[in-house]
């Protein structure tokens, strides 16, 4: 018995002599050699000190001693020693039974016995009442005695300070950073880390990466170095914690090595996971870089679990496929259904959210669009007008036109103008002329609020910014004369041609187009009797080669229209055909080629592209319209043929459409239905 006390007593002081010896005396010492890029040397990779610690004990033959605690052997003879378990880390995990913990004595980070019962219970009951972080650090300095505690303050920091705002932030983690007690908590943490449990080990990572302790640092380094070994180790809920960590980190040789692993056990551990959440944030943290093959079996794994998807989960799953870049239709089409189902529940910033999410994925839904209209339409009561612009200029860029909620704003508009500040101006004169919207009943009152409202920041407009609302009105067919006039001044347009300039090309488009609409919008414009026209070429693309074949079979011979048609104002046309007065008899080209003849009329078949029309409509977007408005005081009756749907029918059938649509009085477009649903 005399043998056991003396090993033990002289066990103790060998560990104080070691931790004394090796341990930072000041905080400050401390906080520099842990914190940042001090090489601090954890006293347990001591050869001679390990050894001691671990091997002192089973040296006694047929023994077996207890240690810490008077019920659990720790160490005895024949018994397998298990290295990575701290001191603290066995206080830990018996500390219900055990009577005896140990307590901090000073700043050395030495330790001593302290005689207490069932201790963990009431530590944790205290954590919980902790009510700002620095309330989690004093307890901790004054009751963590495990390994245990001191990450479970570490979370609870982060936890606490994550739920502050923005300005509390900084000042509270000014507050942590020079606490006393996280210096000592890093400190433990990084003496420890090969002892903690993979919880404890990715959710400590987890808050010091987000406390905003430095990537560079020992203690983080040493964090993304133990997750490299422990990899195998970790459960799904810990993968996942620890892909989100890493997403926040900037690569370096330790990062990305454990991104390597990760995304390797990432690929063998997804056809077990079953819970959406995780599934979702493993998609968001393997980001756009994952290979092709691992984002399939990512969304398979999704698919699977569809059937459990709940509102918040469907928005979560339509940002990680943004973040993955990677367009799953029929997920997004479950989350789009559960979204129209809960819309009511969502919050304005998920809202926009979400519409960019469909842009950002090109991922086009008419219903889910419509539904999310409808509901800022029946709520715009209670919505800010700024926010009602925010939703328009997200459907803007999404090329929808959610009718009803801009008559609604436009009523706003006419009422209040004096909210609408320069920036908010530019937005809703953009939208209003790419969607190619006017309000019934109200056009004039409309149109001349905006210009009220943009002639009072002329003053202080830049050039680009009065190009851009200029363009916008012209779009829409309303001439502002007094921006027109300022802009067209010699000194404004020099200085929006400069040469080095990255959108010069767009700004003389720009441009152009103004000048044509202050020609051919005047009230004075009249209808020309004659339109000089070129042949632009004699080569047809290859998408409109079976629209040539088809009027040739159509219309007998090649003479009897003509292709790739140059206008002024540098207007282009696919096909013109000339035709007698009552639309009945296709006329050759030659023969009317040199003479106007009002009797006349002439067509003009343009094939456009899905885009050109609001989602889900057969409606013209701004520039298609004002192109056709043109065309039409050019003489020409416009024919718009969706090429999408005419490369997809049969010759017979594209010979009978574009029949119906020259022989017919009116040469409307393909009537309005969806044309543009992923569903």
């Amino acid at each position: 018995m005399n043998n056991k006390i003396s090993y033990l007593l002289n066990t103790v002081r060998c560990i104080r002599r070691c931790n004394s010896a090796l341990t930072p005396k000041s905080s400050a010492a401390t906080r520099k050699h842990v914190l940042w890029i001090g090489r601090y040397r954890d006293p347990l990779e001591n050869v001679n000190f390990r050894k001691l610690f671990l091997n002192i004990f089973p040296s006694l033959p047929g023994s077996s001693l207890r240690f810490l605690s008077q019920k659990t052997d720790v160490f005895s003879t024949g018994a397998k020693i298990q290295p990575e378990k701290s001191t603290e880390a066995l206080v830990s995990e018996q500390a219900p039974q055990s009577s005896l913990e140990l307590e901090k004595l000073d700043d050395s980070g030495s330790f001593k016995v302290k005689r207490v019962v069932d201790h963990s219970e009431p530590f944790f009951n205290s954590l919980q009442k902790c009510t700002c972080p620095c309330d989690v650090l004093d307890l901790a300095s004054e009751s963590a005695v495990s390994i245990k505690h001191f990450t479970n303050c570490l979370t609870t920091v982060w936890r606490l300070f994550k739920n502050l705002s923005e300005d509390q932030q900084r000042y509270e983690k000014q507050l942590i950073f020079e606490h006393p007690a996280f210096v000592k908590l890093c400190q433990q943490l990084l003496r420890d880390s090969r002892r903690m449990t993979r919880g404890d080990l990715v959710f400590s990572l987890h808050a010091v990466v987000n406390l905003g302790v430095p990537q560079n640092t020992l203690l983080v380094q040493t964090l993304v170095r133990v997750c490299q070994e422990k990899l195998n180790q970790l459960d799904n809920r810990c993968i996942s914690v620890l892909a989100t960590t890493l997403a926040g980190l900037d690569k370096d040789k330790n990062v990305s090595a454990l991104q390597a692993g990760l995304q390797l056990l990432v690929e063998q551990r997804i056809p077990s996971i079953r819970n959406i959440f995780i599934l979702q944030n493993l998609m968001k943290c393997m980001g756009k870089d994952a290979p092709v093959f691992l984002k399939k079996k990512l969304e398979m794994a999704v698919l699977k679990e569809i059937d459990h998807l709940t509102f918040p989960n469907a928005l979560r799953v339509f940002l990680a496929l943004v973040a993955m870049n990677y367009c799953s239709i029929p997920i997004l089409n479950a989350c789009s259904k559960k979204i129209q189902e809960n819309v009511h529940d969502a919050p304005f910033r998920q809202l926009i959210l979400i519409l960019e999410a469909c842009y950002n994925l090109q991922y086009r839904n008419v219903k889910l669009f419509s539904a999310l209209a409808d509901y800022v339409n029946s709520t715009a009561c209670i919505w800010d007008k700024r926010q009602i612009i925010l939703f328009l200029s997200a459907f803007e860029t999404l090329g929808f036109q959610p009718s009803e909620l801009m008559g609604i704003f436009a009523e706003k508009v006419t009422e209040d103008p004096e909210f609408l500040n320069l920036k908010n101006l530019l937005i809703v004169l953009r939208v209003y002329s790419r969607l190619n919207y006017v309000p019934r009943g109200q056009k004039h009152l409309f149109f001349e609020t905006l210009h009220s409202c943009l002639n009072k920041y002329l003053p202080q407009i830049s050039n680009t910014e009065l190009l851009k609302a200029v363009y916008s009105f012209c779009i829409l067919g309303y001439l502002p004369h007094r921006a027109l006039d300022e802009l067209l001044q010699k000194d404004s347009r020099d200085e929006l041609l400069l040469s080095d300039d990255l959108y010069k090309e767009q700004k003389e488009m720009m441009l152009r187009c103004v000048k044509a609409c202050t020609e051919l919008d005047s009230p004075s414009f009249t209808k020309p009797a004659f339109v000089l026209t070129e042949n632009f070429s004699s080569l047809v693309s290859l998408n409109l080669r079976k629209a040539r074949d088809a009027l040739i079979e159509l219309l007998g011979d090649e003479n009897m229209f003509r292709q790739n048609v140059q206008l002024p104002y540098k207007y282009h046309i696919d096909f013109e055909i000339r035709m007698d007065s009552d639309r009945k008899k296709v006329l050759p080209v030659a023969a009317t080629d040199d003479h106007a003849d009002s009797s006349v009329q002439r067509l003009a078949v343009l094939f456009v592209p899905l885009s050109a029309f609001c989602v889900g409509t057969m409606h013209p977007q701004g520039k298609l319209a004002m192109k056709k408005r043109h065309l039409n005081k050019l003489g020409y009756h416009v024919i718009l043929v969706l090429n999408k749907k005419f490369q997809e029918m049969t010759n017979e059938d594209a010979v009978e459409f574009l029949k119906g649509k020259i022989y017919s009085e009116d040469a409307f477009p393909f009537p309005e239905v969806t044309v543009q649903d992923n569903n």
